[in-house]
């Protein structure tokens, strides 16, 4: 069997039984992905590409940026800074002015907590994670919305974690910051249903990124972190980002046109716990 682009899906040319052949789910359409330059967003930005689609990797990340517009054809690095509520409005309405439209957003920008017990977590860490996490995802949540109003419509689909669906210790600002995703991803799903906007999410569990080995480093015990994190899933093994992009390019193709509101676990099966064990 010979090998597909990630992130390519397939159909059959003639029906049942017939050939399959690759198909682009987002030919010509206006991408926007928050956080786009690495980890789960460099993959997200990959499989959007990978499917025709015109991809803006918004990231405050500008090498990192410019080197992967640089791989993909037709994307284009935008300098964003997610918690400046302003550069936020400027950045959809720049890209309004340039595309001509905007038909789906990737709201993925994100930073990682320090481990702490909640007693001992300081302010400066609290506002750290909740600006971007919490704050920086409803700006972009907010603009990206008028983006595709103006638009005649579109997909929306954000970043939250198993973090903000089940208790996890030692993040506090974390989890309350991914908690209000989930929340406002039903809230907004339900306003902007007669305006043809679908908004979801998908849930990550631990995923193998930068992000989470310096996570796993604040503790002080990082590799033992790691090695329980990559053994605690049903599933044995990591998550990995082209796990949770195939999630999303699901949740913004027209496959999911009846699907609103929801968030979706790529998580190996830890959510069949109904806890993420201490220590993950």
């Amino acid at each position: 069997m010979t090998s597909r682009p990630f992130g390519a899906s397939l159909e059959r040319a003639d029906g049942w039984g017939g050939a399959v052949t690759a198909r682009a789910r987002f030919d010509g359409q206006v991408v926007v992905v928050t956080g786009g330059a690495s980890g789960i967003g460099e993959a997200i930005s990959t499989a959007f590409a990978d499917e025709g689609a015109r991809v803006v990797i918004a990231d405050i990340q500008d090498e990192l940026a410019q080197a992967l517009a640089e791989k993909l054809p037709g994307a284009t690095p935008l300098h964003l800074d997610v918690s400046d509520p302003d550069a936020v409005d400027q950045a959809f309405e720049a890209v309004l002015a340039s595309h001509g439209a905007v038909n789906v957003v990737a709201n993925n920008a994100g930073i990682n907590d320090k481990r702490a017990p909640l007693h001992e977590t300081d302010n400066a860490n609290w506002r750290r994670v909740t600006s971007v996490d919490g704050d920086g995802f409803f700006y972009v949540l907010r603009a990206g919305i008028r983006a595709l109003l103006a638009s005649g419509g579109g997909a929306i689909v954000n970043t939250a974690s198993t973090a903000g669906l089940v208790g996890v210790p030692f993040i506090s600002p974390y989890t309350y910051a991914k908690a209000g995703v989930v929340a406002l991803t039903r809230t907004a799903a339900y306003e902007y249903a007669g305006s043809n906007i679908r908004v979801n999410a998908v849930a990550p569990g631990t995923t193998l990124t930068a992000l989470m080995k310096s996570y796993a480093a604040s503790g002080g015990d990082g590799e033992a972190y790691l090695k329980i994190a990559e053994n605690s899933n049903p599933i044995p093994g990591w998550t990995l980002p082209e796990d949770i992009a195939n999630a999303v390019l699901f949740l913004a193709s027209d496959e999911a046109r009846r699907i609103t509101g929801h968030t979706l676990p790529v998580e190996g099966g830890q959510m069949t716990l109904g806890v993420i064990q201490r220590g993950n």
